[in-house]
């Protein structure tokens, strides 16, 4: 009972001894490689409204039919479904490396029968031995007394977690993605219902040219300029119903199955989203978007790879025990003076591996130099996009008042002409220069409003909104 006792006393020693210390670099987040605060301070014009990553996609969408499209999107899209099953599989992993950490008990039980000749038995005679085991044992239980296995533990750790960071990404590219496509497809859809309202107007006053040429006011020359004007209109008419289609189908390819007719958008409208969004002072904001964070558990996972390759220098520690009862019966094996162990630690030092632990340490040291510049280079391009849009969005309402004006202006100027015309104190030409300067400027309306959506479409993104 006594070495029972000595020897679960020396197991609980060493696992305890297992948590005492890795040979891991500390780590310290890297400084940032962009600066504090943004850009241009004065494009920050609100800084108490609301954090994206702290609005859910079906708080920032007002849109009920976008919403259910972007829900569609998330419940078919190949891409999430990839990065759910990668994370399952990084935590199995993570599991696994983790269990290394404990011993593995084992509980064999075995009969053996041998029969024995004459000549060789000792006795002069032949005999049968019989023997049944029963035991209870460890096998080959590696003592981390280094640290190895904890950093390889750590460093899957990480991993799992970059792979959960990576679904957060999937999914705000994703839930991004498809509102531009729901956005961009109403945009469509407006251009070639304005050019579908050209085309008719366009064949009204052609048919009253003629008119006006069969009494003689008006020349062939007017009735082939209002003919051209018809013709260039069902020319744009074609192309945005391509338009349509294309944008149709994108929408399509990003949700992962075919959207229903009643879901597609009817137009273009404003305020579908939220605009109480801040970027905030500080553009430590960018720190917490799950492609950072994706970035930084790689690097802590490089960092951790590290301690496991020092551990490698130092001596292997591992322990095989085992605890049973021995009979030649059966009926034996639970009395008492039954009872064998053994207990046999190992120890294994390197001593010569033609520098493979030097190269492995040098490879470990050159992938986290990788994954800091992974991350800084992630720290940047999150910069970048969050600075762009924010510029992009200071001039955005203006662009908007000062073209909503400029169509309200060409409407006027088109009646104008148009009555100066009927009154025959102005030619067609007039007519037709304030037409093509209406067209412009309703177009040029519908490109700023697209613009303004995306803007804010992507405001959110790259401020990491969209992960729930």
């Amino acid at each position: 009972m006594i070495r029972n006792q000595n020897i679960g006393l020396i197991i609980l020693i060493c696992i305890f001894l297992t948590g005492c210390t890795t040979m891991e670099p500390k780590y310290s987040r890297p400084k940032s490689p962009v600066p504090e605060h943004w850009p241009d301070q004065s494009l920050i014009k609100e800084t108490s409204g609301v954090q994206a990553a702290d609005v859910a996609w079906a708080d920032f969408y007002r849109d009920e039919h976008l919403c259910q499209v972007i829900k569609m999107a998330l419940e078919n899209n190949r891409d999430l479904k990839i990065a759910t099953l990668n994370i399952e599989k990084a935590q199995a992993l993570y599991q696994i490396q983790r269990s290394e950490l404990f011993p593995s008990l084992n509980l064999p039980a075995g009969f053996s029968k041998q029969h024995i000749p004459a000549d060789v038995s000792g006795i002069g005679r032949e005999r049968t031995s019989e023997q049944y085991t029963v035991s209870l044992g460890v096998s080959s239980w590696e003592i981390d007394f280094f640290g190895r296995i904890r950093s390889l533990k750590e460093s899957m750790l990480e991993q799992y977690l970059a792979t959960e960071q990576a679904k957060h990404s999937i999914q705000i590219s994703l839930v991004g993605s498809v509102a531009t496509a729901y956005m961009n497809l109403a945009a469509s859809q407006a251009y070639l219902k304005l050019a579908q309202d050209t085309l008719d107007n366009q064949t009204a006053y052609y048919q009253l040219i003629r008119s006006r040429v069969e009494k003689g006011i008006a020349s062939e020359l007017e009735a082939s300029q209002a003919q051209t004007r018809v013709e260039a209109a069902r020319v744009d008419v074609a192309r945005y119903t391509n338009q349509v289609a294309a944008s149709e189908n994108m929408l399509n390819l990003l949700v992962g199955t075919p959207v229903p007719k009643e879901l597609l958008p009817n137009m273009l409208n404003d305020h579908l989203m939220r605009e109480d969004l801040t970027a905030g002072i500080s553009s430590e904001v960018l720190l917490y978007r799950p492609d950072v964070l994706m970035a930084e558990n790689q690097l802590k996972a490089a960092n951790a790879n590290i301690g496991a390759a020092r551990a490698a220098f130092f001596p292997n520690i591992s322990l095989t025990g085992t605890y049973g009862t021995m009979s030649t019966e059966l009926s034996g094996l639970f009395k008492g003076r039954s009872d064998t162990w053994s207990f046999v630690p190992q120890i294994v030092q390197p001593i010569f591996d033609a520098g493979a632990r030097r190269q492995r340490l040098k490879v470990a040291q050159v992938d986290r130099e990788i994954y800091l510049a992974q991350y800084e280079k992630a720290i940047q391009t999150a910069f970048r996009e969050v600075a762009d849009n924010l510029v992009e969005r200071s001039t955005l309402v203006e662009q908007l008042a000062a073209q909503e004006a400029l169509v309200k202006s060409s409407e006027e100027a088109f009646r104008l002409a148009t009555l100066r015309y009927t009154e025959g104190i102005t030619n067609y030409l007039n007519v037709l220069d304030t037409q093509r300067s209406l067209y412009s400027a309703q177009q040029g309306l519908l490109a700023v409003r697209l613009a303004r959506n995306l803007n804010l479409i992507l405001f959110y993104k790259v401020l990491g909104g969209g992960a729930f």
